[in-house]
């Protein structure tokens, strides 16, 4: 009855996201809350969700002040110099547009904001795509890769596979710092390539550079909130807020450092009280919604862990399972997750499939860190630029002036050979079994 329950309170909640019957926040909240009253739990129900929601806390907090704090040094310009630098180093010659794109887009996607990575990096490069002739798909694909390969810890898809699995965001990522690098060198070398096609497809390797750069400008808001003289305070801020938390992320919690570094942010950069006000509440919003989704997601795996229905239903599918194939589970996982993407949009997987994924493997011996890990080598990482499940997706094709089929095409096989890059990774440096 229970492993039946759960696989029903699963599939139904896919459904109501999947078909947009419900948002993820109101599926994650109402579906598993009915279950557990059809189950017969009662008032028990309300102590599975507040244990849901007390092991959220501190994953809810780091990601709210890492908005916040990335949301206030951008404000202030901190990338401005980088991104003019940038786009004066790339010239005109096509392998150094299409790496010097991929670059600027990778660092603009330091919030883990694809929206603003798309944004940003678009429209200050199209330009020279477009006055050189080149390719406009190699434009979405290089800002895909750059955005694709970011899974640091404040990024959707890490807060999501750590929430759901009740994990900490250092033992997700730490593993995965030289399995990312290894990403970000195959990522280069495509983008690379890219370049050399383009300029063999063009006959411009000999471009004098003679075609003026486009200018970026902004605008008199943007302009006042601009703090230039502050540039390498911000940038060490920075450095000392991400090696303390990658270094010290066991002894000392992420949150504490995303809290006192945007303290510190907001005192250096707008010590007015009233501009203060006005940087949080610029970036309130995207901090309230998605701490929202995952408060709500605590709702949801309370429950199904509370209940036993997780439980039931892992034990139910490990006699499905050859336990001579449960090492291989992570790898699987690995190479199938970036496809998956273009299934399952990140609340449906991560919070309705991976629990179960995970929770089937650990009965099988294999911890549930690594199968948290394969899903993040593609599951709505490399997977989200492409996916027709994520708005960002269509951003890209709309800005680019693309077709989504076209860019689908274009770029999947490289998004995807990332994948399949980093999980090679994992298995040669022993992060996973074979």
């Amino acid at each position: 009855m229970l492993p039946l329950l759960g696989l029903a309170t699963i599939v139904v909640l896919l459904g109501a996201i999947l078909s947009k019957r419900m948002s993820p926040l109101v599926a994650l909240i109402i579906v598993p809350i009915v279950a557990s009253l059809i189950g017969g739990f009662g008032f028990h129900t309300s102590k599975f969700v507040i244990d849901g929601l007390k092991s959220l806390a501190p994953v809810v907090g780091m990601f709210v002040f890492a908005i916040l704090y990335f949301g206030t040094i951008t404000d202030a310009g901190t990338l401005d110099p980088i991104i003019d630098r940038i786009l004066k180093a790339v010239g005109t010659r096509p392998t150094r547009i299409v790496m010097g794109t991929t670059l600027l887009a990778l660092l603009i996607h330091l919030d883990g904001s694809g929206a603003v990575c798309f944004l940003v990096t678009i429209p200050a490069m199209l330009p020279l795509y477009d006055r050189l002739g080149m390719d406009r798909r190699v434009l979405a694909a290089a800002v895909s890769m750059a955005a694709g390969i970011n899974f640091l810890p404040w990024t959707g898809p890490m807060i999501r596979a750590s929430a759901s699995l009740h994990l900490p965001v250092s033992s997700l990522f730490n593993p995965l710092i030289p399995v990312q690098a290894i990403g970000l060198v195959f990522v280069f070398g495509m983008a690379y390539w890219l370049g050399r096609r383009e300029e063999k497809r063009l006959g411009l390797s000999a471009t004098s550079g003679s075609i003026p750069m486009p200018k970026r400008e902004l605008s008199p808001e943007q302009q006042a909130l601009r703090r230039p003289k502050l540039f390498w305070f911000n940038i060490i801020l920075t450095l000392i807020v991400l090696g303390t938390m990658v270094v010290m992320g066991e002894k000392l919690p992420p949150a504490i450092m995303f809290m006192v570094g945007l303290c510190v942010a907001l005192l250096v950069n707008y010590p007015d009280v009233d501009m203060q006000r006005k940087r949080i509440d610029a970036h309130a919003r995207a901090a309230l919604m998605m701490a929202g989704i995952l408060l709500a997601a605590g709702v949801f795996t309370g429950v199904m862990q509370g209940s036993g229905m997780l439980k039931a239903m892992a034990q139910a599918a490990v006699g499905f399972v050859p336990p001579g194939m449960a090492s291989h589970i992570p790898v699987a996982l690995g190479l199938l997750s970036m496809p998956l993407s273009m299934l399952f949009d990140p609340d449906s997987f991560y919070f309705g499939v991976l629990p179960v994924i995970a929770e089937v493997a650990g009965q099988l011996g294999v911890p549930a860190v690594h199968v948290g890990q394969a899903a993040l080598l593609g599951q709505m990482t490399t997977g989200f630029p492409v996916s027709p499940l994520t708005p960002a997706t269509f951003l890209v094709v709309g800005l680019c002036g693309i077709d989504l089929a076209d860019h689908q095409k274009f770029t999947f096989p490289l998004l995807f050979g990332a994948s399949i890059v980093m999980t090679m990774a994992c298995v040669a440096l022993g992060i996973f079994t074979l």
